[in-house]
């Protein structure tokens, strides 16, 4: 706090006048006013009569290359309906088919008479045209779990749509529709070109098919973003390298193109930010989407196998942190100072793990020469690999480090479901 005696005068005595002065602003206000009353309330003299108001006729040119590059692409964007049996969303059935409930099996018989309702609507990208067949990128998740697809066309028309191939991993889906209603086809631009800066255009459906084609701007954000991916019960599964924009992205707009003002897609817009995990703050023009080189990838592959084929080390593993250090000591056997990797808890028959000599509760702690700190940064690493690829493993068994070489192949899905 200030203590000049001097200034506190001269503050006192600046609020004195003030006051003073105020008044008498607020004295001539007053005069003013009143007279300023007095010729208001005076009946006006003009005349009523003529009613003359009209609109300009000046007109405003609003072509832009953000009207262009939306114009050019608008007809092949596209909502995506998630059709699903009234009794498949019952509250009963995950659990029935859990532990066994038998109304879970007599729900399942009844549902094909079931009426199909709408379980989630997201958007879509028509991208290809061959014959009488056109072809559809989305999100996997906005089709996921579906039993039934349809595409609402940017008239208003219906089609039904058949899913060729998805991805969770990528979190990407193709679908196929008749292509005699088809007449606009989206583009390709390369996303290892794009710039921070740059005006990105994100089109599709916010809150559904209601606000279909529905145009938002920014800018890209930052070209390779890394964030953690999840599945459907909200465990990380990896992470995704992705393009971070401002442009205004909400819910239904998965599976919807982000553009470049060449009207080419850059991206496929698949998630947003719309709070901090740690803190619970409100975030606001953080968008995510796939990036197109990586889009067109996938989609080629799911076109032409129906799946994308990854390299795996057949086990099922834990992260080491999800235990706790008791059972690091007494199960695993554990030094304490091992305290990341990837816990197996299952081998399979004629698996790569397997046939390298890893069993059940040995620590992985590096592939290929990376650290290996949890299940998410091995399959990151393995889904850099190639099936067939021969690589040198590390991992502990008990306090005991070992080495290997492990012969990678197909998912474990692809194996024998026989566990040790």
């Amino acid at each position: 706090m200030f203590k000049n005696k001097n200034l506190w005068t001269v503050i006192i005595t600046a609020l004195v006048a003030g006051l003073i002065g105020g008044g008498i602003a607020f004295g001539a206000a007053n005069y003013m006013s009143n007279r300023q009353a007095e010729s208001e309330t005076a009946v006006p003299s003009g005349s009523n009569s003529t009613g003359s108001t009209k609109t300009s006729n000046v007109k405003v040119n609003v072509s832009s290359q953000s009207e262009k590059a939306y114009s050019s692409i608008k007809n092949a964007v596209v909502t995506v309906i998630n059709l699903k049996k009234e009794s498949s969303t019952s509250s009963n059935s995950l659990y029935g088919s859990i532990f066994g409930d038998s109304s879970s099996s007599s729900n399942s018989s009844s549902s094909d008479s079931s009426k199909l309702e709408t379980y989630a609507e997201g958007s879509g990208v028509i991208y290809k045209k061959s014959g009488n067949a056109a072809y559809v990128v989305t999100n996997n998740h906005v089709i996921s779990g579906s039993n039934a697809v349809e595409i609402i066309m940017s008239n208003g028309k219906k089609l039904s749509a058949k899913v060729v191939g998805k991805d969770t991993v990528t979190d990407l889906a193709v679908l196929k529709i008749n292509s005699s209603s088809v007449s606009t086809v989206a583009s390709f631009g390369d996303s290892n070109s794009i710039k921070v800066g740059e005006t990105a255009l994100a089109i599709g459906s916010p809150l559904g098919s209601d606000y279909a084609t529905s145009l938002t701007q920014g800018i890209v954000s930052a070209k390779k973003r890394t964030v953690a991916t999840m599945n459907e019960a909200g465990q990380e599964t990896g992470e995704a390298t992705v393009i971070q924009t401002d442009a205004a992205i909400n819910s239904g707009n998965s599976g919807g193109p982000l553009i470049n003002l060449a009207g080419q897609v850059i991206g496929i817009n698949s998630m947003k930010l719309s709070s901090s995990s740690s803190s619970g703050t409100s975030v606001e023009g953080m968008g995510f989407a796939i990036p197109s080189n990586e889009v067109v990838t996938i989609i080629n592959q799911l076109i032409s196998k129906g799946k994308i084929v990854r390299p795996a080390i057949g086990a099922s593993l834990l992260d080491l942190t999800d235990i706790t250090a008791s059972q690091q000591k007494s199960v695993l056997k554990l030094s304490s100072k091992v305290n990341e990797g990837a816990v197996i808890y299952k081998t399979y028959a004629g698996s790569p793990a397997r046939n390298a000599g890893l069993k059940k509760y040995d620590v992985i702690t590096k592939l290929d020469g990376t650290k290996i700190t949890s299940v998410a940064t091995l399959r990151d690493k393995l889904y850099k690999l190639k099936v067939g690829d021969s690589v040198k493993i590390t991992w502990y068994r008990g306090n005991t480090q070992k080495t290997g070489t492990i012969k990678l192949t197909e998912t474990t899905s692809e194996l024998s479901s026989e566990a040790k």
